[in-house]
């Protein structure tokens, strides 16, 4: 799995999509473009980027409903959205903002404010994106340099421990089902048995609770696992 940021564009206007891609693909990411909202939902579903850039006036579905259905998903109410659209009246930016978006551009647009506003966007949905660390508790992860430790001891994970612990950090709190945590930590389109999640987990977590330390790592019965500091709660 590459670190790379992906992102998403869904803009019917050819030439405005290239232009867009090209600034975004010489900042680092990794860039597709979807030409209209049906297909835009058919790639996320495919191959679930990391930020989705939307216009709002895309044929077949709409931008502000291809918004409104990743927030009622429970798999994509997650994903950071910038809408980016010539729709420039406050109703129109309230209207945005209150289906879902993360942040509201409207065109003609500065491609370094747009840049600027990407990566604030990704630093608060998924730090390690970004190059920073990641840090719950007494864990901390620095994705740079692939290392993890609790209380200041060092930790040796596996690769697929070391994505499945990066995953719920992201998203602490938070349940992740065995089917997402397939998709974050080995890539969308790859057919895992949830019971080599379930191997997968019981490794980590014996790593993680080695010595004196607790297990951070909570089992929802019949759904999935997240970190929780307190995990007996």
């Amino acid at each position: 799995m590459s670190d790379q940021a992906k992102i998403l564009i869904a803009e019917d206007e050819p030439a405005q999509a290239e232009v867009l891609k090209y600034n975004l693909q010489a900042a680092g990411y990794d860039v597709s473009i979807a030409p209209d909202g049906a297909e835009a939902l058919m790639r996320i579903e495919e191959d679930r980027p990391d930020l989705l850039v939307l216009d709002w006036m895309l044929p077949e579905v709409s931008g502000i409903e291809v918004c409104r259905r990743l927030r009622k998903s429970d798999d994509y109410r997650d994903l950071p959205i910038v809408m980016l659209t010539a729709r420039g009246e406050e109703d129109d930016r309230i209207r945005g903002l209150d289906v879902g978006a993360d942040d509201y551009m409207v065109k003609p647009y500065s491609p370094g404010e747009l840049l600027a506003r990407i990566n604030a966007v990704l630093r608060r949905a998924r730090p390690a994106l970004t190059g920073e660390t990641l840090e719950y508790d007494d864990l901390i992860l620095n994705l740079a340099a692939r290392k993890v430790s609790r209380a200041g001891q060092t930790l040796h994970l596996a690769p697929t421990e070391f994505r499945i612990l990066q995953a719920l950090m992201e998203r602490p709190g938070r349940v992740l089902s065995r089917q997402q945590i397939i998709d974050l930590a080995w890539g969308p389109n790859v057919f895992i048995e949830d019971r080599t999640v379930d191997v997968h987990i019981k490794r980590l977590r014996s790593v993680l609770s080695k010595g004196d330390f607790t297990d951070p790592i909570r089992t929802v019965r019949g759904f999935g696992y997240s970190l929780d500091a307190d995990p007996d709660a």
